[in-house]
């Protein structure tokens, strides 16, 4: 027998000051989360892959997004070149995880969005991508579907 004390993830990441989000897996595969912009509340796919968070140009108003042209263009999702636009210091919120002067990408996500409703999926507002994560220090429990960002 052995005298190890064996604690979970997750007691383990809450006693160092982490909060716990849940996650809900898709049709398509992809991690659907909640998270508030500026106030407002939305739906999002969680994804590693992506450098920046990023929201659909129809947001803008949604968001209360201040927007200016930017020189990035985005790739990904079986789309290059795309035109995008910048938003600076975004007020996020995901749970009781918030971070303000968050920068997001404006794009097209009508790919994104018809690609997950053809799949029966519901269209999102959006990615919250590793930037996000970053900023957060975030753990993925893919087995039990939560994330773990740092408060």
């Amino acid at each position: 027998m052995s005298d190890k004390i064996r604690i979970s993830l997750k007691d383990f990441l809450l006693e160092k000051g982490y909060t716990k989000i849940k996650l809900k897996l898709t049709k398509t595969n992809h991690f659907e989360i909640k998270s508030t912009i500026n106030g407002v509340k939305g739906l999002f796919i969680l994804d590693t892959g992506a450098s920046s968070s990023c929201v659909g140009f129809e947001a803008i108003e949604t968001f209360k997004l201040k927007v200016k042209d930017s020189e990035i263009k985005a790739a990904g999702a079986g789309a290059i070149d795309m035109v995008t636009q910048l938003s600076k210091k975004n007020s996020v919120k995901i749970g009781k995880w918030k971070h303000d002067k968050v920068p997001l990408i404006l794009f097209n996500l009508t790919h994104v969005n018809t690609a997950l409703v053809s799949h029966n999926a519901k269209p999102v507002d959006g990615i919250i991508g590793a930037d996000i994560l970053r900023k957060g220090k975030g753990v993925i429990d893919y087995e039990k579907k939560y994330l773990y960002l740092k408060l």
